[in-house]
C-alpha cells in the first residue's frame, strides 16, 4: 500500500514539473522574446525622443529623471484624501475610470443595436447612415454645454459626452459586420427555417462578433481620450483634473506623470480588448 501511494505521488510530481517546463518554455518562445524585446526598444525610444526635447527646451520641459522622481512620489500615497482639492492620483485615477466605463457602457448599448439594425436592414442604413456621418464628427467639447443643459451636473454632463463621442466606432464596425454576412450563411438560416431569435444567435451575432470587438476596442480609446478634456471642463474628481490642477500649480512634472498614467492605462485597456478580440475571432 506505501509503495502504491509513493509511486502515485511520484507520478503527480513527475506530471507536475513537466507542466511546469513545458510552461516556461511556452513564456520563452521566440514570439514572447521578440514582443517583449520590441516593447522594450520603443520605450528606450520613446525616453531618448523625451531626453532630446528636454535638451532643446533648456530643461523647460522636464526630462525623464526628474519627471520619474514626481511620480514616484505620486505612488507613494496614491489614496489619500484632504479635501476637494487634494486627492491622490489614485481617487483621481479611479473617479476618471468610473466615468468612463458609464459613458463607454451607455454608448454600447445604443451603438450595437443601431449597428446591428443598420447592417441587417437596407431600409435602416438608408434612413440612420446620414444622421450617424452627421453626428460622429462633431467634437466632444461641442457636445459639453448641451450635457450642462440636459443633466445639471458636470458629472452627468462628462458621461454624456464620453457615450455620445465613443459609440460611434461600435456602431459603424457592428454594421460592417452584419453587411458583410456571407449570402450562404442566410440561405442556410433560411434553408433550416430559423426563427428571428436563433437567426441572430446561430448566424448574425457569432459572425459579426469580432466586428463588434474591434468597434469597442477603437470606441473605449476614444472614451478614455475624451475624459481628459471633459473633466478639464468640469473639474471635481479625475485624471483631467488633476493635469489641469497641475497646470495651475505650474508643475509640469506632475503634468508627465498624469501622460505617462494615461497612456499606460490606454494600453492596457487596449490590451484587454485586443485580447477578447483574438479569443472571439471567427473561423
Amino acid at each position: 500500500m506505501w509503495c502504491s501511494i509513493r509511486w502515485l505521488r511520484q507520478v503527480i510530481w513527475l506530471k507536475q514539473n513537466i507542466k511546469r517546463r513545458l510552461t516556461m518554455k511556452k513564456l520563452f518562445t521566440r514570439a514572447s522574446l521578440l514582443t517583449v524585446g520590441s516593447f522594450a526598444l520603443s520605450m528606450l525610444i520613446l525616453l531618448g525622443i523625451w531626453s532630446l526635447v528636454t535638451m532643446l527646451t533648456k530643461n523647460e520641459i522636464p526630462g525623464p529623471v526628474a519627471t520619474w522622481t514626481v511620480f514616484y512620489d505620486l505612488l507613494q500615497d496614491p489614496f489619500y484624501d484632504y479635501g476637494p482639492n487634494d486627492k491622490g492620483i489614485g481617487i483621481q485615477l479611479w473617479a476618471s475610470i468610473k466615468r468612463v466605463f458609464s459613458g463607454f457602457l451607455i454608448g454600447s448599448l445604443i451603438a450595437i443595436p443601431a449597428g446591428l439594425l443598420m447592417g441587417a436592414s437596407k431600409t435602416g442604413m438608408r434612413l440612420l447612415n446620414p444622421i450617424v456621418q452627421i453626428l460622429r464628427s462633431v467634437s466632444p467639447l461641442a457636445w459639453f454645454p448641451l450635457g450642462l443643459l440636459a443633466f445639471k451636473a458636470s458629472d452627468g454632463a462628462t458621461v454624456f459626452i464620453i457615450a455620445i463621442t465613443s459609440l460611434w466606432p461600435t456602431l459603424v464596425n457592428t454594421a460592417f459586420g452584419v453587411a458583410s454576412i456571407p449570402q450562404d450563411f442566410k440561405n442556410v438560416g433560411r434553408a433550416y427555417g430559423f426563427p428571428v431569435g436563433k437567426y441572430l444567435t446561430k448566424i448574425l451575432i457569432p459572425y459579426a462578433l469580432p466586428h463588434i470587438i474591434t468597434g469597442l476596442r477603437l470606441s473605449i480609446g476614444i472614451a478614455w481620450m475624451v475624459i481628459v478634456a471633459g473633466e478639464m471642463l468640469s473639474g471635481g474628481v479625475g485624471i483631467g483634473f488633476f493635469v489641469w490642477d497641475s497646470w495651475n500649480g505650474l508643475s509640469l512634472e506632475k503634468i508627465l506623470s498624469a501622460i505617462l498614467i494615461i497612456g499606460i492605462v490606454g494600453l492596457l485597456l487596449d490590451k484587454l480588448f485586443s485580447g477578447f478580440q483574438k479569443w472571439v475571432a471567427y473561423e
